[in-house]
């Protein structure tokens, strides 16, 4: 009997719930290895530290406050 038909009938005993979980982890590994991550640049996270930085401080509560209502006044209103 060949290494396949063994598993096959391996996994025809398994419960519903293991054959699901069997199922799961098949599907995983197949869409990893069909579907790879690119790879990433080893300066990769070097160069996203500090990506929304600016020299301004961040805005105050009333300051966000208007900020908000002033998009709102653009979307609903306009």
């Amino acid at each position: 009997m060949s290494e396949l038909q063994e598993l096959r009938k391996k996994a025809l005993n398994l419960s519903v719930s293991d054959r699901l979980l069997l199922l799961q982890a098949i599907a995983d590994s197949l869409s990893e290895e069909l579907s790879p991550r690119p790879e990433l640049p080893p300066d990769f996270l070097d160069r996203m530290i500090g990506i929304g930085k600016t020299d301004t401080p961040p805005p105050n509560d009333a300051e966000v406050e208007a900020i908000l209502e002033e998009r709102l006044v653009e979307k609903y209103l306009k």
